[in-house]
C-alpha cells in the first residue's frame, strides 16, 4: 500500500491541501516566535559563534524541519489522504531550497568581507535580513501561485527560465561578486545620511541631532536585495516540485531559518565545496525540464525518484569536491603544484 501511495504520489500530491488562513497565522505566528527566541534570548548579545555552536544551531533547524514534515505527513493523512506524497513534497522542496540556499553563503562571505563586517555582528544583520526575506518570499510565493493559477501557460516560462539559469549558473562558476556595485549601495550613498567610521551592531546612529543610518544598515539592504534574487530562482524551482502555496512557503520558511547557522557553520570551509554550483546548476536544470514536459504531457516522476535524482545531483558535486581537495591537500604536503579549479 504504500508503494502505491509513492507511485502515485505526483497524481495525488496535484491536489491542494485544505488549508485556511488560520494555518497560516498560526505558522507565521510560530515562525516569528522561533526567530524572536533565536535572536533576543539565545543570541541577545553579539558574539562569535563557534563551530560546534553553528553546528548543533544546524541540526536544531534541520531535525525541525524534519518535525514539522513528519507532522504535515500525519495532518494531511487525516484530512486529504493520503498524506505521504504532501510529505515527500515538502521533503523535496526543503532540500532543494537548503541546497540553494548554500549558493547565499558565497555571496554572503564576500558581502561582510567586502564591508569588514565583524564576525560577531554578521549574525545581527542575518537574523533582520531573514525577516525581511520572509516577508519578501511570501510576496513572491502569492505572486507566483496566482499567475500559475490564471495562466497555466506560465509553467513554460517558469521552466524555461529554470532551464536558463541553470546555463547560466554553470558557466558563472566561480565569477566574482562586487558588493561596490549593487544598486543599494550606490542609491544609499547617492540619498541617505551614511555615518562615517563605525558604530557597532547599530544600524542608525544620530550625529548632532541629526538621524544617519550606518554603513551595517547598507549590508542589510544589500543581504535582503540578494536574497531577492535568490528568490527569482528559488521560488519557481519549489513550484516545479509542487503547486501547493502552503507546503511551497512552509519549505522555503524552513530552509531560510536555518540559513544564519548553515552560513557560519560552511564560511570557514566554503572554498572546500568548488562543484557545487554544478550540483546546483543540474538541479534546478532537472526541474525546469520537469516543468515544460509536465505541463506538454502530463506525466512527470513519482515524488520519490525525484527526490533521488536531487539527493544524487547534488552528493555527486560534494563528494567530487571533498575528492579535489583532498587530492589538492595530498599534492600540497608532497610539494606537487595543485590542480587549479575552474572558478
Amino acid at each position: 500500500m504504500l508503494v502505491a501511495e509513492v507511485a502515485n504520489g505526483a497524481a495525488v500530491a496535484a491536489a491542494n491541501l485544505p488549508v485556511t488562513w488560520v494555518h497560516w497565522v498560526a505558522f507565521c505566528v510560530g515562525t516569528f516566535v522561533l526567530l524572536a527566541l533565536d535572536m533576543f534570548v539565545f543570541h541577545r548579545d553579539s558574539h562569535e559563534p563557534t563551530l560546534r555552536e553553528s553546528a548543533l544551531w544546524t541540526a536544531f533547524w534541520c531535525l525541525l524541519a524534519l518535525v514539522f514534515n513528519l507532522w504535515l505527513w500525519w495532518w494531511a493523512e487525516q484530512i486529504a489522504p493520503p498524506g505521504l506524497p504532501h510529505a515527500m513534497a515538502f521533503l523535496q522542496g526543503y532540500i532543494v531550497e537548503w541546497s540553494l540556499s548554500m549558493d547565499n553563503v558565497f555571496v554572503f562571505v564576500v558581502i561582510f568581507a567586502y564591508f569588514g563586517v565583524p564576525l560577531k555582528y554578521q549574525y545581527r544583520v542575518l537574523f533582520w535580513g531573514i525577516i525581511g526575506a520572509i516577508a519578501l518570499r511570501l510576496l513572491f510565493i502569492v505572486a507566483a501561485a496566482g499567475i500559475l493559477h490564471y495562466f497555466e501557460w506560465a509553467f513554460y516560462f517558469f521552466g524555461a527560465f529554470l532551464v536558463y539559469t541553470a546555463i547560466k549558473l554553470a558557466m558563472s562558476h566561480g565569477s566574482e561578486t562586487h558588493p561596490d556595485q549593487n544598486i543599494f549601495v550606490r542609491l544609499g550613498h547617492k540619498y541617505l545620511r551614511v555615518a562615517p567610521g563605525s558604530h557597532g551592531q547599530k544600524f542608525f546612529v544620530r550625529v548632532d541631532g541629526q538621524l544617519f543610518v550606518t554603513s551595517l544598515f547598507l549590508v542589510l539592504l544589500v543581504i535582503d536585495f540578494t536574497d531577492v534574487l535568490f528568490a527569482i530562482d528559488s521560488v519557481p524551482a519549489i513550484f516545479g516540485i509542487t503547486r501547493d502555496p502552503f507546503i511551497v512557503f512552509t519549505s522555503n520558511i524552513f530552509a531560510v531559518m536555518g540559513l544564519r547557522a548553515l552560513y557560519f557553520l560552511l564560511a570557514g570551509v566554503i572554498g572546500l565545496f568548488r562543484y557545487l554550483n554544478y550540483g546546483l546548476s543540474a538541479v534546478l536544470g532537472f526541474i525546469g525540464v520537469k516543468m515544460i514536459v509536465k505541463q506538454a504531457t502530463g506525466w512527470e516522476p513519482a515524488n520519490w525518484q525525484s527526490l533521488l535524482v536531487i539527493i544524487g545531483l547534488l552528493g555527486t558535486s560534494i563528494v567530487a569536491s571533498l575528492i579535489a581537495a583532498k587530492r589538492d591537500g595530498a599534492a600540497s604536503a608532497s610539494g606537487t603544484p595543485p590542480t587549479t579549479a575552474t572558478h
